[in-house]
């Protein structure tokens, strides 16, 4: 093998690895001080209440949950010693650990648990997530004894065990804090950090559980992390993360676009990786009860006038994958059928326009109707702006005037405002994706809202789609599950054109060669928390 063949192995093996190198003779080091670049800051501290995905690299340091997830997604034990389900899928039963302590000296037991299972009951609470989807299901919670907790569905109910899996567990004290909305030292949890200090638009600290010892079956070693301190500054902004990456003042980034990419690829300095995301991919969801996209021509003219591939390749310098379906292809239920199925068909997409009675052009291009313009205004998270997607609906904007004439107007809208406009379904678009798996993305997004669709911004209700819902969610059959999944993918993308998925989300992390053990969660394959995370010499 030649010098270039070797230098391109190396770089394959940095791209795939899940962790950092470490020679065999290295053993892991006590101490230090950990601090990352990260692009988001969370909007709240109770992660039962945060709905960015890109949150979880800094509040799982503090949180944890019943059961951790293998590669290949199946459970383990954390939090909870093992656990039982049903044959029908309508009980499931935790035995927990008895040496669990929260952060702020309480006891894990059976009540801790039982009484988080119950506030995903209570709507006032979980309110605009997906824990009240979990929580419409549950019939009873028992706590036979101290360390057992039985959930009751109302049904069987096949992604159960995701939501248990994914349900980070607050203690006791939390439910009574003044912070339980925002989050803060007062809603400890069990981690191996704990919260030290936070500054609003700068960074947050974290400090070492010295009392950690029960890390879940997936991790590398046991007992406290090795970090003393590990420290998340918010940069919004990619090149300013890669910049301070580069001149040494932060030891590790997440979050890099594909222009910067390249700086680290093929660097002997640093380790880079990146892996795709579960759950959906970044999708546009058009509103069926408001404005032009009621009419599913004016929809399925959307869906199959765009063409996404050239964008992708023009804002993420090829580093981002086509979204196709509506789960990812890292998930067993991703239905790859779809791929090429729709889009990039410019002239059936004018023709349908056409029928749909937007056939006049006004004067700046745009198609009209009765003297409106055909405009759907897309409304855009400020929280959730991250990895350029303000650039790709940018370019998606200009590519739907110059090849269909129609308006998509760009709103972008903070927290209280985002809730507002879902509550009120004025809206003709909303660009969103999600990381929940097994499908339960899938119930998010396609559940009547009235049904705990708690992300159904499509706000379809349509009975074929409802029944095969049933059908996925009351099987553990992997097959039928994918077959049911199949046939909804096909009525929700193809017929209805409820979304027009445009990538799957990734992550990516940068790190300098002194630093070990930082990589991706499993099966996820979310930037991970610095339990693992040591420092050699720099």
């Amino acid at each position: 093998m030649n010098a270039n063949s070797l230098h391109r192995a190396l770089s394959a093996i940095c791209l795939l690895g899940h962790v950092a190198a470490v020679s065999a003779a290295e053993t892991p080091r006590t101490g230090g001080s950990f601090t990352v670049g990260v692009e988001t800051e969370p909007n709240t501290f109770n992660p039962q209440l945060n709905g960015q995905a890109k949150a979880d690299v800094t509040l799982r340091n503090v949180w944890e949950s019943l059961l951790a997830r293998q590669p290949d997604g199946s459970f383990v034990p954390w939090l909870a010693q093992r656990y039982q389900a049903s044959a029908d899928g309508s009980q499931y039963r935790f035995t927990l650990r008895r040496d669990v302590l929260f952060s702020n000296g309480e006891k894990l037991d059976a009540q801790a648990v039982a009484e988080n299972f119950r506030h995903t009951q209570d709507a006032r609470y979980c309110a605009g997530t997906s824990l009240c989807m979990m929580g419409a299901r549950i019939n009873s919670i028992e706590t036979p004894d101290d360390f057992t907790v039985v959930i009751n569905l109302k049904q069987g109910y096949t992604p159960f065990l995701s939501f248990a899996a994914a349900l980070e567990i607050l203690a006791p004290a939390s439910w009574r804090s003044a912070q339980l909305k925002s989050g803060g030292k007062e809603i400890a949890g069990t981690g191996p950090f704990i919260l030290d200090s936070y500054e609003k638009g700068l960074q947050v600290t974290f400090v070492r559980n010295p009392n950690y010892r029960w890390a879940p079956a997936t991790a590398k070693h046991q007992g406290p992390a090795w970090l003393d301190r590990v420290t998340y500054r918010f940069l919004p902004e990619s090149s300013v993360r890669t910049g301070a990456l580069l001149s040494g003042q932060l030891d590790a980034i997440e979050g890099i676009s594909g222009n910067d990419a390249g700086e680290f690829k093929d660097s002997s300095d640093f380790i880079y990786q990146h892996a795709l995301n579960t759950g959906t991919p970044y999708s546009l969801y058009l509103n069926v009860d408001y404005g032009p996209t009621q009419d599913v021509r004016v929809r399925q003219a959307i869906s199959s006038g765009l063409d996404i591939d050239p964008l992708l390749k023009s804002v993420y310098r090829g580093e981002r994958t086509r979204g196709w379906g509506i789960t990812s292809p890292v998930e067993p239920l991703y239905d790859k059928a779809l791929e090429g199925k729709y889009g990039n068909q410019p002239d059936a997409a004018n023709r349908l326009l056409d029928e749909a009675g937007w056939a006049t052009r006004d004067s700046e291009g745009f198609r009209s109707k009765a003297g409106q313009r055909l405009s759907i205004e897309v409304i855009q998270a400020q929280a959730t702006v991250r990895d350029q997607r303000d650039v790709l609906l940018q370019a998606i904007q200009a590519q739907a005037r110059q090849r269909l004439g129609v308006d998509f107007r760009l709103r972008y809208v903070d927290s209280g405002t985002y809730a507002e406009v879902r509550n009120s379904g004025r809206f003709g678009a909303i660009a969103n994706s999600n990381i929940e798996t097994d499908g339960i993305d899938i119930e998010n997004h396609y559940r009547p809202i009235s049904q705990g669709g708690a992300i159904n911004y499509s706000r379809v209700n349509d009975a074929q789609i409802n029944a095969l819902l049933d059908k996925a969610a009351g099987t553990l059959d992997v097959a039928q599950r994918r077959q049911a999944y199949s046939e909804l993918q096909n009525r929700a993308l193809i017929q209805l054109a409820l979304a027009v998925p445009l990538y799957q989300p990734e992550d990516q992390i940068a790190a300098a060669r002194y630093v070990h053990g930082y990589g991706f969660r499993s099966f996820k394959q979310m930037p991970e928390n610095a339990y693992e995370v040591w420092l050699s010499d720099r």
